[in-house]
This record gives structure tokens, C-alpha cells and sequence, in this order.
């Protein structure tokens, strides 16, 4: 009899009393008595089996409104909560993100008659430029799938293109090193090519807006070895940043005003 009480004792030590709720407080099932080795590990699956869920579904889990993390038994100690009645343990269910697999092409808008080397998005999503080996850059209407204007005036391939952050200007780079602006509203060039780099452009990054409004400055790196910033009011390179020994494969204009450029010498 004797060791029949003490069996009883370490058993009701080693187990809680609780009651498993939904946020708005209404009792999932009937009050249990849980290990105090369980953690959220184990009453996640407990919740959905009681739930009848098909498919696993996360949740949180919570005591006196604190998060349940660790196992119940070191919660219990760590938050001195009391046993004498049923714990409470609310079960909050968490957003599902689900990603799924591109497995089709939503639509194909055809124009180029060689590969499409560059593309760009104007700032406000409406437009799609795009730089080809046809040496042509085209704007394209995204809502209607159209082509709105066929650019011409390279004599090389298109390698590069960028919006201005206003959406006023967009600007391309060629295989030939030269650069062409270009008026997004009537897709005719705005004014002459502009030269200065002795080969083909690899980067072109406009002045952040927060800088400066309007966007007329803009970066171009260069297979060259430089890197030149441009001035579309002016129509000339304003700064040429040389010092690299190898190509510039890549140029950034940064919001702190910085401007960093990729290249392929370590220097």
C-alpha cells in the first residue's frame, strides 16, 4: 500500500495538469496530464492530430501569454507557475508561405531578331526596356504585351541599359563603348552618342533620387578599366575615375553618395 502512494506521488511529480485553447480561449479536447518533458516540438503534433489536420500545420504555443520554447517542466520552474489548477496552454497558428515552382512561361512578347543581351524595369512598372545583338533597344507596354517604340541608333550590341529613378531618362551601353540616352515618352535619342570609353560598357547605375531631383547624373563602368560619370543636362562625362589596371565588370551608385565598382585586378 505503501509503495502504491509513493508510485502515485512521482508520478503526479513528474506530470502537469493542463488544458490545451485556441486564442479565443475555447478548450481543444479535455484537460490532460502531460510530461514535463514536452515542448512545442510534441504539442505541435499533439494539435494537429487533435485538430484532424491533413496537413502538418505550424504553431506557437503560449503560457500567461509568454511563448512556450523550451520544455513545459523548465518553462514551469524558469516562470514559477503554479500547478494547483489546469495550465492553460494556448496554441496560435502561424502563416504558411508557400513557394511554388515557375513551371510555365506566362506570356512571350517576340521583337528582337537577335539574343536580348540586357533588360530593365522603368521605376514605376509600367515599361520594359530591353538591349539586344540587333543593336536595337525596344519599350514595351507590360500591361497590354505590346512593343511601344523600336530605339535605333547603336552600331553595336546593347550589353547595358538603366532607368533613371524619376523615369525620365533610360540610357544604354553598347559593345562599340558608347552611350545613348533616350526619351522613355517618344523613344527617340536625346541628343548625340555619348563617347569617352575606349571599349565595351559592362555597368551603368544612375544617381540615387534622395541625392538628387531631377535625375540627370549617371555612372558607366567599362571594359576599359574606367569609370565615368555622365551628365545628361550637359550631354559629356563630367568625371573620369581611372586607376584600376583590369576591366570594371560591374558599377554601383550607392545612397550614401559613394560609388563602388567590380573589377577583376585586386587592386
Amino acid at each position: 500500500m505503501e509503495a502504491r502512494e509513493e508510485s502515485k506521488e512521482v508520478n503526479m511529480n513528474n506530470n502537469v495538469m493542463c488544458q490545451l485553447a485556441d486564442p479565443e480561449g475555447n478548450p481543444l479536447g479535455a484537460s490532460m496530464y502531460l510530461p514535463q518533458s514536452v515542448g512545442p516540438k510534441e504539442l505541435h503534433q499533439m494539435v494537429n492530430q487533435l485538430l484532424n489536420n491533413e496537413e502538418k500545420l505550424p504553431y506557437a504555443f503560449y503560457i500567461s501569454d509568454k511563448e512556450l520554447v523550451v520544455q513545459l517542466g523548465e518553462y514551469l520552474t524558469k516562470h514559477k507557475v503554479s500547478v494547483e489548477k489546469a495550465v492553460t496552454i494556448v496554441y496560435q497558428p502561424q502563416a504558411v508561405f508557400r513557394i511554388r515552382p515557375v513551371n510555365r512561361c506566362s506570356s512571350t512578347i517576340a521583337g528582337h531578331t537577335e539574343a536580348v543581351l540586357s533588360v530593365a524595369f522603368s521605376p514605376d512598372g509600367q515599361q520594359l526596356a530591353s538591349g539586344s545583338g540587333d543593336t536595337t533597344v525596344r519599350l514595351w507596354d507590360l500591361n497590354t504585351q505590346t512593343p511601344l517604340f523600336t530605339c535605333t541608333g547603336h552600331k553595336n550590341w546593347v550589353l547595358c541599359i538603366a532607368w533613371s529613378p524619376d523615369g525620365k531618362h533610360l540610357v544604354s551601353g553598347s559593345k562599340s563603348g558608347e552611350l545613348q540616352c533616350w526619351d522613355p515618352l517618344t523613344g527617340k535619342p536625346s541628343g548625340n552618342l555619348l563617347t569617352g570609353h575606349k571599349k565595351w560598357i559592362t555597368g551603368i547605375s544612375w544617381e540615387p533620387l534622395h541625392l538628387s531631383s531631377p535625375c540627370r547624373r549617371f555612372v558607366s563602368s567599362s571594359k576599359d578599366g574606367d569609370a565615368r560619370i555622365w551628365d545628361v543636362t550637359l550631354r559629356r562625362s563630367v568625371i573620369c575615375l581611372s586607376g584600376h589596371t583590369l576591366a570594371v565588370t560591374c558599377v554601383k551608385w550607392g545612397g550614401d553618395g559613394f560609388i563602388y565598382t567590380g573589377v577583376m585586378d585586386i587592386g
